[in-house]
């Protein structure tokens, strides 16, 4: 399955792609919110060497089918924990999450503690308050229905560099592939409940910040946090209100890198993601904290 392909997860169609040895240590990558598994394309080719890498649409973004319940970050972890089961991986897992993804990536700890091995935080929601204006904008009624009604090439385009440092990762193949999402039956109907159910127009609600962090400190794993210095999403000063809040954990700021530096910094990203699972892989298997 070295290329994206659909299957069935509980009568819900969902979108995975996985690569690399079956018998190896396993690795989920989760993208962030409106995002899809193209945004960890560029880690298929290092990471899969000695690992199986599992990434996947969630639940009612990219083309996977939303989940009937209403969109809280437990459905959108319990949509990737059903993913693996369907794909028959129960083993403890090494989980990447990027923005969105990475505040799933804490709840699937906090769910299934038994099934992460380590975790990975790229400029994850979570660890602050503000963030990037047109989401907050999202959090009103009137104007988050009228925002997202209709997708054009130069929303896409304004969308999509405001991820990047450098504006020419604002490929026109990646506009082309968020306007290729946008033509789905209603695609932004999860992203919205998404936004609302975490956010308002002031930014990101604390109470599930403070629940999330609370329940992950109690379940204390290998944690990588990494973050782009020029991010305009979710500021990097967030990474220092990570590491207070995870003091336990690992963290790299890279330099004059935006919201993606498993994108924008390919080479130097894969590089610190797998000196980490190796040693993350080493402690799991020699049963050390």
């Amino acid at each position: 399955m070295s290329t994206p392909a659909f299957l069935s997860v509980n009568g819900r169609r969902t979108r995975v792609r996985v690569e690399g040895d079956p018998a190896a240590p396993p690795v989920l990558l989760l993208h962030g919110i409106g995002r899809s598994l193209e945004d960890w394309a560029t880690q298929y080719p290092r990471l899969a060497q000695g690992h199986r890498l599992i990434a996947l649409d969630l639940p009612g973004f990219g083309f996977s089918a939303r989940s009937p319940e209403p969109i809280t970050l437990e459905v959108l972890a319990r949509g990737a924990i059903e993913t693996l089961d369907a794909l028959g991986e129960r083993r403890p897992l090494h989980v990447l999450g990027n923005s969105l993804g990475g505040a799933i990536a804490q709840q699937l700890l906090v769910l299934e503690p038994e099934r992460v091995a380590s975790l990975v935080l790229v400029n994850s929601a979570g660890f602050g308050s503000e963030v990037a204006l047109p989401l907050r904008l999202l959090a009103l009624p009137v104007l988050g229905r009228i925002a997202t009604r209709r997708t054009t090439r130069a929303g896409a385009r304004m969308a999509e560099r405001l991820l990047f440092a450098d504006p020419l990762l604002a490929t026109k193949e990646r506009i082309d592939h968020a306007l290729a999402i946008a033509r789905q039956p209603d695609p932004n109907a999860v992203l919205l409940e998404t936004v609302r159910q975490l956010a308002t127009v002031r930014g990101t609600k604390p109470g599930w910040r403070a629940d999330l962090t609370a329940a992950v400190r109690k379940h204390p794993r290998p944690t990588l946090i990494i973050w782009g210095d020029r991010d305009r999403v979710l500021p990097a000063r967030h990474l220092d209100s990570a590491h207070g809040l995870l003091p336990h954990a690992e963290t790299h700021l890279f330099a004059g890198i935006g919201h993606m530096p498993q994108i924008e910094c390919p080479d130097e990203f894969d590089a610190r993601v797998l000196t980490f699972l190796a040693h993350s892989t080493n402690s799991t298997s020699s049963g050390a904290p």
